[in-house]
Order: structure tokens, then C-alpha cells, then sequence
């Protein structure tokens, strides 16, 4: 179980692993179940879930502390089956996130939970991104990875082909043009860059739409820039204002 905490793990068992209660219950109907873990109150008050006995296990809050990657250990645990790659979205029908380079779990995880809330249901990410079924990322999206699809790519690849089919790319820049200046559309592909580094030059030169946010009221001494889930929230928020 504490193995899975680590990516080549995961890939060579195929696994993942989901902790505490509301992680488990929104995600255990969407992805296949290898084993449950959980306390015997835990079984009392939420049943076995439809799930075969063979596959269902009983654990003290100890065992659990120490299968757990959580501060705080969870009185459940499961362990799912990393699910078969599917064909690429279609940025030409909808609209597209794109991740280039992100690393932290947590943003990650975060820009899984606002897509989800503004209904992208699709996010493109560069082989180089965090991994999606690592612990972290999968707590910090609340459930949302249940209903988010994230399929590494060969990013660069992705855009060029994108804007071959006249599809808009969109990306974030500190001297791009304000977006609220800027037409949006309800189609396409936002890209969003590393941490530190923002988007690289492979992925930029694909880019058709240089978007910037601008700090409030402009021109004032702020931060130097925004935390790319944030900058997501931003940016999602504004492309559906647009659309209602």
C-alpha cells in the first residue's frame, strides 16, 4: 500500500489509492476496485458498498496510520485500478485545458476540482506534468477526479495539430493581452504553464491567443504573478461568463 505513493509503483502494479471517506465515496463508483480497507465502524456506517467480500478488508485505525500517506489517518482506504488510456479530447467540440509542465500535486489537484466546477471535462497535460494518480494530487481534487479526465500527451504535438485545424489556443503571459479585452471563445484550449517557469517555448509557439490577467486596479504594485491554479480559476471563470 505505501508503495503506491511512488509513480513507478503505481504503473507497474496499475494501481492508485484513494483515502478517507469523502474521497472514497465519490470516486468508488467510477473506478474499478481492487481492495477496500476500511475500520470496522467505518463498514457499520457505510456499508460494503456493493463490492465482493473477497476484495474487503477489515483494519484497525493503527494499520491504516501506517498504509496511509495523511496526516490524519482515514478510516477507509481503496485501491483502484488505473484506468486504460482513451483517445484525445476534441478541442474543436469543447473546451480544453492544457498543463504544461505542472508540478506541484496540489495545483494539480486544484485545477481538476475548478474544471470540474465550471464544466471542463477534459484536461490535456505534458508528460512532464505530475502524475494525476499520485496520493496527493487525487486528495486535493476532492472527489473530482471521479468526473475530470487527464491524458498525458505530447503537448507540443497536441497544439500544433490543434491550430492546424484553426482550433483557438489560448495561453497565459505577463505581456499578453488583457483578457478582458480579448474575444473568448466556448471552444478551444487554455494553456497553462509551470510554476516558475510558465509556459515553454514548444508549447508557446502554438499558442494563437496571448491572454493576460491584469491585476486590480491596473498598473498597481502587486505580486509578481499568480499561483497557476488560481490564474485557472481566473481564466475559467471568466471564458464561462462569456458563454452564458
Amino acid at each position: 500500500m505505501r508503495s503506491l505513493a511512488e509513480a513507478k509503483h503505481r504503473r507497474a502494479e496499475g494501481l492508485f489509492v484513494a483515502e478517507g471517506t469523502k474521497c472514497v465515496l465519490d470516486t468508488i463508483g467510477t473506478f474499478s476496485t481492487a481492495m477496500l480497507l476500511a475500520t470496522p465502524q467505518w463498514f457499520a456506517e457505510h456499508g460494503r458498498q456493493g463490492l465482493s467480500d473477497d476484495i474487503l478488508y477489515e483494519a484497525s485505525r493503527a494499520d491504516l496510520e501506517r498504509m496511509s500517506t495523511l496526516t490524519t489517518p482515514p478510516q477507509v482506504i481503496a485501491v483502484y485500478r488505473i484506468p486504460t488510456a482513451s483517445a484525445l479530447p476534441d478541442p474543436a467540440k469543447e473546451l480544453v485545458v492544457a498543463l504544461d509542465r505542472v508540478q506541484d500535486p496540489g495545483n494539480l489537484g486544484t485545477i481538476i476540482r475548478v474544471c470540474d466546477w465550471m464544466g471542463v471535462h477534459n484536461i490535456l497535460a505534458s508528460t512532464d506534468t505530475v502524475d494525476v494518480w499520485n496520493p496527493k494530487v487525487v486528495q486535493a481534487t476532492m472527489g473530482s477526479i471521479s468526473r475530470v479526465r487527464v491524458t498525458y500527451t505530447d503537448l507540443p504535438a497536441a497544439l500544433t495539430q490543434a491550430r492546424a485545424e484553426d482550433v483557438p489556443v489560448y495561453g497565459t503571459f505577463l505581456d499578453g493581452t488583457d483578457m478582458y479585452d480579448t474575444d473568448l471563445s466556448e471552444n478551444g484550449i487554455i494553456v497553462m504553464g509551470n510554476e516558475g517557469r510558465g509556459i515553454g517555448e514548444a508549447a508557446a509557439a502554438s499558442v494563437s491567443h496571448r491572454l493576460y490577467i491584469p491585476p486590480f486596479p491596473t498598473g498597481a504594485d502587486t505580486a509578481e504573478s499568480l499561483n497557476v491554479s488560481v490564474a485557472t480559476a481566473i481564466i475559467l471563470a471568466e471564458f464561462r461568463r462569456r458563454a452564458r
